[in-house]
C-alpha cells in the first residue's frame, strides 16, 4: 500500500510539512517522483486543463518542465481542515526565447487516508517580468 507522510487529519504543523514536501518535490523537476505523491486516480484542474490519473500528471509535469526553464517554486500555507490544505504559491521560469515569467496562484488539495493527494485544483496567473525583477 502506498503512503506519503504526514497523514490526515492535518494539524497546522503537519499541513506545513506537506506543503514543504510538495515545494521540494516540484523544485526537483522530477515528474516521476513528483507524481508518486498523488493517488493513481487523482483529479486535477490546472488553469483550464483537466488531468486525470497519475500517468497524466507525470506527462503534464514532463511537458511543463520542458517548456518552463529554470523553474523555481515557493508555496505558502493558507489554511487546512481535516484532509484538505489550501496554499498560495508563486514560481518563476523562462521560455526558450528567454522571456521570464512569474506565476501566482492558489491550490486546493484533498488527500486520502494514506496521505496521497486525490484532488488538486489550481488557479494560476502568469506575469511577464524582466530577468532583473526575479525574486526566486
Amino acid at each position: 500500500m502506498e503512503q506519503k507522510l504526514p497523514f490526515p487529519p492535518f494539524t497546522e504543523e503537519t499541513a506545513k510539512q506537506k506543503i514543504q514536501a510538495a515545494e521540494d518535490g516540484w523544485n526537483s523537476k522530477n515528474p516521476e517522483n513528483v507524481s508518486m505523491a498523488y493517488t493513481i486516480d487523482t483529479e486535477w484542474r490546472n488553469r483550464s486543463q483537466f488531468i486525470n490519473g497519475r500517468r497524466e500528471v507525470e506527462q503534464f509535469l514532463k511537458d511543463k518542465w520542458e517548456k518552463e526553464l529554470d523553474y523555481k517554486l515557493k508555496k505558502s500555507y493558507w489554511s487546512h481542515s481535516n484532509n484538505r490544505i489550501a496554499v498560495r504559491f508563486e514560481y518563476e521560469y523562462h521560455n526558450e526565447a528567454g522571456q521570464w515569467f512569474r506565476a501566482y496562484g492558489n491550490e486546493n488539495w484533498e488527500f486520502d487516508e494514506n496521505g496521497l493527494m486525490e484532488k488538486r485544483f489550481a488557479s494560476i496567473n502568469d506575469l511577464p517580468i524582466d530577468e532583473s525583477d526575479r525574486k526566486l
